[in-house]
């Protein structure tokens, strides 16, 4: 199982902690953010530190593994291959493809015969299934497409305004780093990634059968980055389109599209009342690469694209985020960890007085002393306004930044 890979350190970071415990490591996200070669990096971490270590890998993509469909015969294929006088580790790619997956992960976990790690390609599946058959014996990790510091990395480019639009134009697959980035190319690769994301994780998975309504539910999405929407409003453009549609089908579909990790929803939350808003979300894509594929790029949504790359950063770094209200107004993001927040602004350029004005007059109306940032392309950023911080796109997208932002 040689591989050629680029280690992914923030990952390995984060998953080190738990290697040889007795907890299920959960490895979860879109199909072809990395996580097979994620595995392939713990695999090789393992094997350096431990000669007389045995590896049990399954990947229910491959044909070799289709006898394994249920939980018996994944336990049957696991218990033939241990060795008992080595240390077992047990690797298991797209396990959602296993029925009742749970089940014999439950029954291996209690036999304490393995180290076990597992990936999977759906939310909703992994969360329901692995919380009721596994509560407390896992520990779940999210892997994203590349952040703008690892894109650099891979692709062997200079931090700068031309790198930044590659990014925010082919979004953050690793698996761009093996094709030219010309339009041509890479939206041809990442339109199949998309229409195996949909046939695999959510029509088949859901048994969806209109799939023209599927994708006109994710081209509204697509126009709507960064706008609060309801299922009401995308109802009533649906049959402005002439598809006939109910809320309820909306909501539903919304979900399985959330599930597969191709888009993300964000709720609204008051800031004062810290209550959260159950109507009119905001969505995003996980991958921009994959949105502009589908709908084209174009500079005039450079703006959405912005917010929806900030959104993505903060969900790699471990932030809940919520879309903030206060006083009638929004805040773009409200973003929490550990005990600490940051609001943030996110706007193309601080144009005229008046952006100014609504960018920072917005976190002005906010009356704690936490971090308050405004995020833009401007060239020549001010340095802040009455104590709110002027931050580049480029210079947020830096790990330690953003960190060192909160910990003032």
């Amino acid at each position: 199982m040689i591989k050629k890979y680029q280690k992914r350190l923030y990952y390995l970071n984060k998953i080190r902690p738990f290697m040889d415990s007795d907890l299920i490591k959960v490895i979860i996200g879109q199909r072809r953010v990395g996580k097979s070669y994620f595995l392939f990096q713990i695999i090789d971490e393992i094997r350096t530190n431990n000669e007389k270590c045995n590896i049990i890998y399954i990947n229910k993509e491959d044909n070799d593994f289709d006898n394994i469909v249920d939980h018996r015969s994944l336990i049957e294929y696991v218990e033939s291959r241990i060795k008992k006088s080595f240390k077992n580790y047990l690797f298991i790619d797209e396990i959602q493809d296993i029925n009742q997956f749970e089940k014999a992960l439950r029954h291996l976990s209690s036999k304490k015969i393995a180290d076990i790690y597992c990936t999977g390609s759906n939310a909703k599946l992994l969360s329901s299934e692995i919380a009721t058959g596994l509560s407390g014996r896992y520990i779940e990790i999210s892997i994203h497409p590349l952040s703008y510091q690892e894109f650099l990395k891979f692709h062997n480019l200079k931090e700068g305004e031309e790198s930044l639009l590659q990014y925010i134009r082919y979004g953050g697959l690793p698996y761009l780093v093996n094709l030219d980035l010309n339009d041509e190319v890479v939206y041809g690769y990442l339109q199949s990634i998309y229409n195996t994301i949909v046939l695999k994780d959510v029509v088949a998975r859901f048994n969806i059968r209109n799939i023209n309504f599927l994708n006109r539910l994710i081209e509204y999405i697509s126009d709507n980055i960064g706008s609060l929407v309801s299922a009401k409003k995308i109802s009533d453009f649906l049959k402005s389109q002439k598809i006939q549609t109910t809320p309820n089908k909306i909501l539903d579909y919304l979900s399985h599209l959330c599930s597969s990790f191709i888009i993300r929803e964000v709720n609204r939350r008051d800031i004062k009342s810290k209550k959260i808003f159950e109507v009119n979300e905001k969505y995003y894509f996980e991958d921009l690469g994959i949105r502009n594929a589908l709908f084209g790029y174009k500079t005039q949504d450079i703006g959405k694209m912005l917010e929806n790359l900030v959104y993505s950063h903060l969900l790699r770094l471990g932030f809940k985020v919520n879309v903030g209200q206060i006083d009638g107004r929004e805040v773009d993001f409200v973003a929490e960890k550990d005990g600490k927040r940051i609001y943030i602004q996110v706007t193309y350029l601080i144009s005229d007085k008046s952006v100014e004005e609504r960018e920072f007059g917005n976190l002005l109306k906010i009356n704690d002393n936490y971090p308050k940032i405004v995020v833009s392309m401007d060239k020549m950023i001010s340095g802040g306004f009455q104590g709110i911080d002027h931050c580049h796109i480029i210079d947020f997208l830096q790990d330690d930044e953003l960190i060192n932002r909160i910990k003032r």
